[in-house]
């Protein structure tokens, strides 16, 4: 690839580049894989800053700034609570905002958050003085528009990715320039519970579907069996390493799609150094913001989208908790309402909420009769659809209370279904003495 000339002589160091930051400053850090790191290490080696306010999606890498010691320097606002805010969210440190990944662009397009800089990394220029925003493009695209001054990290290893992904380069007020790897997600090993769980979600996915996948081992174990499938398509959020042998073998080639035919559509990747490669000035893989990527009007366009999203807890009348153990915020509202939403809305699509049915090394049961004080429903009993476990899957649309007392009993694990029972003939007054269990070796069972 040919070079913006010059464009090297501009750099300065990481210190020169972060004090152009003030204190009180609302600022936007690009995430995942595209953490810009050196930034941030500067940042907090800044000894005069007081309440700069950061906004930011799932972080990688160490996040100092969250620590107690930085407490008057920095106030961290989630838009997704990773690992690493877990702690100083509980500990009222930082601050979580609960918010639809369509939406979060807006916030800083309509200047609802007014958006004083953005620290982002970038691939280098190319002749035409364009950068790219490589792995992470969410909701970096619309804060490098609106942030007053951009100030990045120009990696030598960060991928060169297509479609709305692009910075002019005169747009950056300062930036270091580096040459180190990103933040990298390896897959963990795919369990026999995720294994399982795959296996159900894989037997609903008809040739010629549209795939919307996260991250984990139950995503990766369904990516893992869709080998045999024909013409799949991807409009996704995210996607991780597996994907890719899709790609590569024809399996996903996305012919039957209405939005972007013929491209493998995410607003980010997080995943090895091979994913990166694969996405690297790759022109069958297109990167748009999020709220183009989550927007229910364009997923419903798609045929038979498949959502498949996670949850931490769902009760007996197909809450979904996804965010949160009781208080404790876990991550955030994400996108699953965005795909549970314009998955049903699609011809022939299918939304799946996917968890393994206990917690704790199978002391607790993620179905349960109640969710947990202050848990927080992401996904509403109105727009669940389907639910996947170990045990089975059930299709919860158009059951009643009863009904779906039943079908969620019949996939919890075998050690908590009578006492489920139990509980919800005491708060609902149904007898589900002799209740009707779908096959648990069906994908698709329903009661009666």
């Amino acid at each position: 690839m040919k070079r913006y000339p010059g464009w090297e002589r501009r750099a300065v160091s990481a210190r020169d580049v972060l004090a152009h930051l003030k204190s009180r400053h609302k600022v936007f850090v690009h995430g995942a894989a595209a953490t810009p790191t050196t930034l941030l290490d500067a940042m907090v080696e800044r000894t005069d800053l007081e309440g700069v306010e950061l906004f930011h999606l799932h972080l990688s890498g160490p996040c100092r700034f969250a620590q107690a010691h930085y407490a008057d320097a920095f106030i961290s606002n989630p838009l997704f609570t990773d690992q690493g805010l877990r702690g100083p969210v509980e500990e009222g440190r930082a601050f979580f905002v609960p918010v639809f990944l369509s939406d979060v662009p807006a916030l800083f397009a309509t200047r609802r958050v007014p958006l004083d800089a953005a620290l982002v990394s970038l691939s280098p220029p190319d002749e035409h003085g364009l950068c790219t925003l490589g792995t992470s493009i969410d909701a970096a695209k619309t804060a490098t528009e609106h942030a007053a001054i951009v100030l990045a990290e120009i990696n030598e290893q960060m991928p060169r990715t297509h479609g709305a992904s692009s910075v002019p380069f005169d747009r950056v007020t300062a930036f270091v320039h580096t040459d180190r790897p990103l933040h990298q997600a390896p897959a963990g090993e795919i369990g026999p519970e995720a294994d399982r769980i795959g296996e159900h979600i894989a037997a609903l996915v008809e040739d010629g579907s549209t795939l919307q996948m996260g991250i984990g081992a139950i995503p990766n174990a369904v990516l893992s069996r869709l080998g045999n499938k024909h013409d799949l398509g991807v409009h996704t959020e995210m996607f991780s390493d597996l994907l890719v042998p899709l790609m590569e073998s024809g399996v996903v080639n996305n012919r039957r799609k209405k939005v972007h035919p013929g491209r493998t559509v995410t607003s980010f990747v997080n995943g090895t150094r091979a994913l990166f490669d694969f996405v690297h000035d790759n022109q069958l893989v297109e990167f748009h913001p999020c709220d183009r990527t989550n927007d229910t009007a364009l997923i419903r366009k798609n045929p038979r989208v498949v959502a498949i999203n996670a949850a931490l807890e769902i009760d007996l009348t197909g809450q979904v908790c996804a965010d949160s153990i009781g208080h404790r915020i876990y991550s955030g509202i994400g996108g699953q309402m965005d795909f549970i939403r314009g998955a049903v809305l699609s011809e022939g699509g299918k939304a799946i909420i996917a968890l393994p049915s206990t917690a704790a090394g199978g002391q607790v049961s993620r179905i349960v009769s109640t969710l947990k004080p202050g848990a927080g429903v992401v996904t509403t009993r109105g727009h669940v659809q389907y639910v996947a476990t170990e045990y089975g899957i059930v299709d919860l649309h158009g059951l009643n209370l009863k009904q779906r007392a039943q079908a969620l009993i019949s996939i919890a694990h075998p050690d908590f279904r009578a006492e489920l029972a139990r509980e919800v003939r005491q708060i609902r007054h149904f007898d589900l003495g002799g209740w009707a269990a779908p096959d648990a070796s069906s994908s698709t069972g329903t009661p009666s």
